[in-house]
């Protein structure tokens, strides 16, 4: 995250300025380290009112906010709380939409009447796939008797699956490469 502050009617100190990066940077924890985002602070002084305007800019993303106080530092604390709610909102929604994927399963049955096959459904089965990485979903299905497992894979969020090959060893359905 690239970080560009701009001082207007005052001159900060050394104090302020590494206080002000070091509050910010630990908005990474919400975005990560992507090094397409850019974080525009402005800081002003009218008289006594001590004004903070944040700019987050990136892939997918644009958030803003702005206060002001008689404290600087207290400026720079109440956006940054600002900021950190809206990415929090943010990252939780993104969170939510993700988790309630539910995955159907139907147990199907081939019947043949007449000529022509024809499947059925016995049952259906609704579950949320868990999150892990493929190395615990194979570690999981070598421990169970179950001809594959299906999971939420960590690393890329997506639905896969990992089936038992005919042979030994396991194989990885991934619908989303």
């Amino acid at each position: 995250m690239n970080i560009t502050f701009n001082f207007k009617n005052f001159e900060p100190s050394d104090h302020l300025r590494k206080y002000a990066r070091d509050r910010f940077a630990k908005l990474t924890k919400y975005i990560g380290q992507r090094e397409d985002t850019e974080l525009q602070v402005n800081l002003e002084v009218e008289k006594y009112r001590h004004i903070a305007e944040v700019v987050l800019t990136g892939r997918d993303l644009h958030v803003s906010a702005q206060e002001e106080s008689n404290d600087m530092y207290a400026t720079v604390d109440l956006v940054w709380d600002k900021l950190e709610t809206q990415l929090r909102k943010i990252r939780d929604k993104d969170k939510a939409r993700r988790k309630g994927t539910p995955v159907r399963m139907d147990v199907l049955r081939l019947e043949q009447t007449t000529g022509t096959p024809r499947t059925v459904v016995e049952s259906t089965d609704h579950f949320d796939p868990k999150p892990m990485t493929v190395a615990e979903a194979v570690l999981q299905l070598e421990a169970t008797n179950d001809f594959f497992l299906v999971f939420l894979n960590a690393e890329t969020e997506r639905v896969n699956v990992v089936h038992r090959r005919d042979g030994e060893g396991f194989g990885l359905i991934d619908p989303g490469v």
